[in-house]
């Protein structure tokens, strides 16, 4: 005569809680591993192709000192300069702004 599960209750919680562990460790272990797989690529996404990083509220001058941009167009470099950030659009106008600070800073029209 065979018995039916209901006889064994504890054989049957068992069986329900073991296949609730299996479940729950195999969506753990994949999306442990999309995360891996995803870190494993070695690259980083640009923050810059995400949007700008400056805005010209955090931004001391109104006019990029090398080249005369607004800051309103969008600045992807900063510089600390006596107390105030100066903003660039490229890293070419922010090398040469280093070169020589005071022959550039008036052309910045600070705040």
């Amino acid at each position: 005569m065979r018995k039916s599960l209901h006889a064994y209750p504890f054989f049957a919680t068992s069986l329900i809680l073991l296949a609730a562990c299996l479940f729950t460790s195999s969506c753990t272990n994949n999306s442990q591993a999309e995360a891996k797989k995803k870190d494993s690529s070695g690259t980083h996404p640009d923050p810059m192709s995400l949007e700008l990083r400056f805005t010209a509220d955090m931004l001391d001058n109104k006019k990029d000192p090398s080249c005369g941009m607004p800051v309103t167009a969008g600045m992807s470099d900063t510089v600390h300069y006596h107390g105030k950030v100066i903003g660039f659009c490229s890293k070419e106008c922010k090398a040469e702004f280093q070169k020589s600070p005071d022959k550039y800073i008036v052309a910045s029209e600070m705040k």
